[in-house]
């Protein structure tokens, strides 16, 4: 499939990217997102400087991004345990 050519705007600026047809719709979301929380912190924080903005939504971003992280480590832990466990026990009734 060819790319298609779109703008996204973040903030008060036009981004022209060339995107799989498939991703459209999931870019599109993202800039909408992106937007709401430039909008929600301009409101909770009082300010208009769009790069004070767009940094700390990028910080909060990256900061969601190492909880999920870890979430999901601690989450394989506990399978891998849980499966190590599975299998003595099978070990132990096939003796």
């Amino acid at each position: 499939m060819e790319a298609l050519s779109i703008k996204i705007k973040i903030g008060d600026r036009e981004y022209p990217m060339r995107v799989d047809p498939e991703d459209e719709e999931r870019i599109r979301q993202a800039g909408r997102m992106l937007n709401e929380e430039i909008q929600r912190y301009r409101q909770s924080y009082n300010t208009t400087d769009k790069q004070d903005l767009l940094a700390v939504v990028a910080f909060d971003a990256f900061l969601e991004k190492l909880e999920y992280q870890t979430q999901q480590a601690d989450t394989e832990k506990v399978i891998v345990d849980k499966i190590g466990r599975l299998n003595q026990l099978i070990s132990q009734a096939m003796s």
